[in-house]
């Protein structure tokens, strides 16, 4: 199909509702209970070294692979901190994932320097081709030089767009880390394109803003990328990049477009971080933001400069969030995570940072504006802080939680019931390890997803997927 016939059949479809479309979030009060799923989660041995990683219902089996510190089949060093990754067809039968490193500091580029966009910035993203039993084919780095590259999100015309969620660069002071950003030789805090098959130019898309982006979802029947903002001790917008022209027939998305950040018309400002009522939803606008790679003056302080973006956005309106994460378009309907929103639950502490709730997902429709509550979490027991987040062909979400307790995939069904899929064996020494990067390979016979941790890894898994939701 030639790129013009693809909008066309894409603004076509753009009126079919979501598979939450009739969602009316009675789990927003607790009324849901979890359902069956695919049954009770039990210890399963890795099939690479026969290690217990994941607990999964009976039938499902998994794969490790390429985990940090190990080499890539170009011979370069596999860095740590896995996490957003989208999987695109191979070659006979096989999948091409492209997947973040999480890297923060001046720590030095993994794989060629001399390609990198900053030399002393040791995060970016990584190609491999692996079959869908998790055994990899060929691997090798291909965005290097980027930081903090958190998530992202899979674009139609087969590339990957890579998302830097910190503002460090050598213009602004050190951040939380304790990293020395004199060190940095560019600014950070960008959107980058990784195209399948080949490396990366390394090019910012400045127009798309600088903030601590975290996820990429494109619509194809206007050609927008919706993006997520994780500002963690400050409010998070939802933000959308008009690109000049649409992605598709451009072949690659292109710099010079207009940010724009998500108003509920009629409230300004309003502050949808808090608890919302069963079945919420709101009429949306757009509002401009003027500036969104703003200059500063000498060296301001981190937490200036990650809210200079979002700041413009709220003065003219725009709605409140907590901690936007990951994101995925699906029939016209972009999901979305926010990772604190909602009430705190009886029983359970307020996390750190911006938000007291224990988690929402949110429902974007493209073609109407409205927007609506799919799921919020009613504690901590049921769902701890969600992350990414991808869809199967059903339309079943999959969440990655990066909760204070055990860590679950948990899945969300069309009727708004949760399961859990996947819970992942406590890592001796590592309480921070989560799970990332959830997506699933051609034809939906694998399961990929990452182990974010000291020592991270990806993971393949499948099995009697027809027995269940997803």
């Amino acid at each position: 199909m030639d790129r013009r016939r693809f909008i066309t059949s894409v603004v076509a479809a753009a009126g079919v509702a979501g598979p939450f479309a009739g969602v009316a979030c009675a789990a927003a009060q607790g009324g849901v209970k979890p359902v069956r799923g695919y049954g009770p989660l039990r210890p399963v041995r890795d099939l690479r070294d026969g290690k217990v990683r994941l607990h999964l219902p009976d039938g499902f089996k998994y794969r490790s692979f390429s985990v940090a510190g190990d080499k890539f089949t170009d011979g370069s060093i596999v860095p740590g901190r896995h996490d957003g990754m989208a999987a695109f067809a191979g070659p006979k039968g096989s999948a091409v994932l492209i997947r973040n490193h999480e890297v923060n500091g001046p720590v030095g580029a993994f794989g060629d320097k001399d390609r990198a966009y900053d030399p002393m910035a040791g995060g970016g993203t990584s190609t491999l081709r692996v079959t869908r039993y998790g055994e990899v084919i060929n691997s090798a780095p291909s965005l290097n030089g980027t930081m903090m590259n958190c998530s992202g999100g899979p674009m139609v015309w087969r590339a990957w767009v890579s998302c830097e969620e910190t503002v460090n660069g050598p213009d602004v002071a050190d951040d939380f880390s304790g990293g020395d950003n004199s060190k940095l030789t560019e600014k950070h805090g960008y959107i980058f394109e990784v195209p399948v098959g080949r490396a990366a130019t390394a090019r910012p898309i400045r127009s798309a803003g600088r903030f601590p982006h975290e996820s990429a979802a494109f619509d194809p029947s206007s050609g927008a990328i919706y993006l997520t903002e994780d500002n963690f001790a400050f409010p998070s917008g939802f933000y959308r990049y008009l690109p000049p022209k649409h992605p598709v027939l451009a072949g690659r998305l292109l710099d010079g477009g207009r940010l724009q950040m998500l108003a509920v018309k009629g409230a300004k400002r309003k502050d949808l971080s808090l608890g919302q009522r069963p079945g919420a939803a709101y009429a949306t606008t757009w509002v401009d933001i003027d500036d969104p790679d703003p200059a500063f003056r000498g060296r301001p302080t981190n937490d200036e400069v990650v809210q200079a973006v979002g700041r413009q956005g709220r003065e003219e309106g725009a709605a409140i969030f907590a901690r936007l994460e990951g994101a995925v378009h699906h029939q016209g309907t972009i999901y979305f995570v926010s990772t604190q929103g909602g009430a705190t639950a009886t029983g359970d502490t307020a996390p750190d940072g911006f938000g007291d709730g224990r988690g929402q997902v949110w429902a974007y429709e493209t073609w109407s504006g409205r927007l609506k509550l799919v799921y919020e979490s009613p504690r901590s027991s049921v769902l701890d802080l969600p992350d990414n987040v991808t869809a199967s062909k059903r339309g079943t979400l999959v969440l990655c939680e990066d909760g204070d307790g055990d860590n679950y995939l948990r899945g969300v069904t069309k009727a708004g019931e949760i399961f859990d899929f996947s819970r992942l064996e406590p890592i001796s020494g590592d309480p921070g390890a989560e799970f990332a990067g959830s997506t699933f390979g051609p034809g939906g016979h694998t399961l990929y997803v990452n182990i974010q941790a000291r020592q991270g890894m990806s993971i393949a898994i499948w099995g009697p997927w027809q027995r269940g939701p997803f």
